[in-house]
């Protein structure tokens, strides 16, 4: 194939920075071990990255996800929110008591559960609370 330049690729991704970190990504993804899509010819990562990019073999939203989350310093985890831990350790609690869970029932035993849990942070003693 002949050489590739930013103008092959520019139709594709219109945005030349964006182009740019697109490709640094996929050659990034390609030195990591993941398939080639098009023949080599001997041509770096980063060739081969604009080359892919040229022929659609690879689509820049499919590497922008990848790109946001590799830039990404700090990675959200979805965690459940306290209501839901709380719903899903009262319906437990239900089946252990071999009880019909029901919507009445599990908001019941998550308030009591709840109540339970603020109560005895309340009579925790603390150790510097004996000393004054």
């Amino acid at each position: 194939m002949a050489r590739v330049t930013v103008e092959d690729c520019v139709d594709k991704v219109p945005n030349r920075f964006e182009l740019v970190l697109l490709a640094a990504q996929r050659a990034r993804q390609i030195a990591s071990g993941a398939p080639i899509l098009v023949e080599r010819d001997n041509d770096k990562n980063p060739v081969v990255a604009l080359r892919e990019l040229a022929d659609e073999k690879i689509t820049g939203d499919s590497l922008q996800e990848s790109l946001i989350h590799g830039l990404q310093r700090n990675v959200e985890v979805d965690e459940p929110e306290e209501d839901d831990i709380s719903l899903l350790l009262a319906g437990k609690k239900l089946e252990e008591n071999q009880q019909e869970v029901t919507a009445e029932s599990l908001a019941k035993v998550s308030a009591e559960m709840k109540a339970e849990a603020m109560f005895s942070k309340i009579t925790e003693k603390k150790p510097d609370d004996d000393k004054a």
